[in-house]
């Protein structure tokens, strides 16, 4: 395919995001019998970053580390129920700034900063208000997804309806249940019915509706430049698929359980509870694996097929020779690994994830095809999409540096830990299993490589080595033996810590051009 011959910024980005997709779930990262040509096709083209982690394993936080490029102990918004301060400036405020729109379609799980804008009045303008209710996104189909049973009035609920999937609520009673020989509903949020076809055609789910948003936005702009945030709900749980991903794969397919029985018996005390969950208890019987796991690699497979509907018109719109385009996942999913359901702790099942970067220029022509073993932060995604689009950013807010010199073939100083945190205080079970306060639920995971180190307020720390023990079935963290590393490594962590960016209301320039002999201090 050609490639961009220009050396200067390119015309767009795609921002492609999916959620609980983890890191070792596609062909190109080496998943044994998942295929997913399409997605391995972009990262022939492109950069596979292949250690990734997310600044906290859960979609909330995690996202908005993401959408402002900061460590969560500096956004503040810890999990799903906690809004971003409306002081934090986000991916879309950047782009707006030097005059670009960021344009979104699905999912963002921002949640706003409702009292800071009551208190300021609701932000007369109507448009700036619309603008901070959605996190700095142009919201041309928003769509979280991830309902009860109750009645919903969704964009895509009506778009469900008006193709004959009559219901009050058809995004559980269609797109993500089964249905019974007698024509009863089987509720995807029950494991036991995962293997069953999803009562919407393909055509209709999720993904479907998400990629044809998508195709219609750009195909809608023409020549005009674009930033696009493309974001998928899927694999995230519910786990139904439509058929035919709901067969393609069986419990000969799946990966074996990475787990032993010795991290139960000498369980850290946070890992436990975490472990004692109702979704990790499931998790642990082979019967719901062999139920579940094969679904969520049709999920995979379906997700795969229609991205590459969406690169087939990129490539006909003329659109692969100027944009820019990453994928990646908001978080992972244990899928009964460690005995362990969902997200949330630092395993890497939980805390790695994918990251595809294609650059269409010509300077990143002796990259393609290549896989990166930098360790990156999904912090460093804004950074990166500034310094492909020539803006300016904001080195006194931002904390994660541009990918870009790695996608150029560029040796350039990088960091040596990436790092990672947890707010669990929402977890009512957890907090009364531990006898935790709300303000002492908390979790930071460092990780240099080879040692991972996971420090929990109040209770002992855990400790794995990447190079003995990479699948993180031991826990070193009360090992006499590695006294010297635990220290090292809680070490970097505070440091880390301290050296967080917390003066954002003015740039660094004005702090330097500040000069104190305008007062007349302590003179004689």
């Amino acid at each position: 395919m050609p490639y961009s011959a220009q050396p200067g910024p390119v015309k767009n980005v795609l921002f492609i995001m999916v959620d609980q997709l983890r890191w070792d779930y596609l062909g190109c990262t080496g998943h044994p019998s998942l295929q997913t040509p399409n997605l391995d096709q972009l990262a022939g083209r492109g950069v596979l970053f292949d250690r990734t982690y997310v600044q906290s394993p859960i979609c909330g936080p995690s996202r908005m580390s993401y959408y402002t490029g900061r460590y969560v102990s500096s956004h503040r918004s810890t999990w799903l129920m906690v809004p971003l301060p409306l002081s934090e400036r986000t991916m879309g405020d950047y782009l707006r700034e030097n005059g670009r729109n960021l344009s979104l379609i699905g999912k963002s799980h921002f949640l706003p900063d409702r009292n800071s804008i009551e208190r300021l009045g609701g932000l007369s303008d109507p448009d700036r208000s619309e603008y901070a209710m959605e996190g700095g996104f142009e919201n041309i189909a928003r769509d979280d997804g991830i309902f009860g049973s109750g009645p919903i009035q969704t964009k895509y609920a009506e778009y469900l309806r008006a193709n004959g999937y009559d219901s009050p609520n058809p995004w559980h009673d269609f797109a993500n249940s089964a249905e019974g020989p007698n024509g009863e509903i089987l509720s995807g949020w029950h494991l036991r019915y995962a293997k069953e076809p999803a009562r919407v055609a393909d055509q209709h789910g999720e993904t479907a509706y998400t990629t044809d948003r998508a195709i219609e936005f750009i195909e809608g702009k023409g020549d005009d430049p674009w930033a696009l945030h493309l974001s998928y709900i899927k694999p995230h749980w519910p786990y139904v698929v439509s058929a035919p991903y709901n067969a393609m794969y069986g419990p000969a397919d799946i990966i074996p359980a990475n787990r032993a029985s010795s991290e139960l018996t000498r369980a850290n005390p946070v890992y436990k509870a975490m472990a004692d969950r109702q979704e990790s208890r499931e998790f642990m019987r082979d019967e719901v694996r062999e139920a579940v796991v094969p679904v969520y690699m049709g999920l995979i497979k379906q997700l795969d097929d229609h991205l590459g509907r969406l690169f087939a018109v990129l490539e006909g719109q003329g659109r692969m020779d100027d944009t820019l385009i990453v994928f990646t996942s908001d978080h992972g999913d244990y899928l009964g690994d460690h005995w362990m359901g969902e997200k949330e702790l630092f395993h890497e099942e939980s805390v790695r994830v994918p990251m595809i970067i294609y650059d269409p220029r010509a300077q990143a022509d002796a990259t393609r095809g290549t896989t990166s073993k930098h360790l990156v932060e999904s912090i460093d995604l804004i950074p990166t999409f500034l310094e492909s689009l020539g803006f300016d950013g904001a080195p006194e807010a931002l904390e994660g540096k541009s990918l870009i010199p790695f996608l150029h073939g560029k040796d350039v100083q990088w960091r040596e830990t990436v790092f990672s945190e947890l707010d669990y205080a929402f977890h009512a079970d957890v907090r009364k299993d531990l006898d935790r306060s709300v303000d002492e639920c908390r979790g930071y995971m460092a990780f240099d490589g080879r040692w991972k180190f996971i420090f929990w307020e109040g209770f002992p720390p855990m400790l794995f080595d990447h190079e003995s023990d990479p699948d993180e079935r031991v826990d070193l963290g009360q090992s006499n033996a590695h006294s010297a590393v635990r220290e090292r490594m809680e070490k970097a962590l505070f440091s880390w810590l301290r050296g967080l960016k917390n003066r954002t209301t003015v740039n660094n320039k004005f702090v330097e051009e500040w000069r104190d002999s305008e007062f007349q201090i302590g003179q004689w």
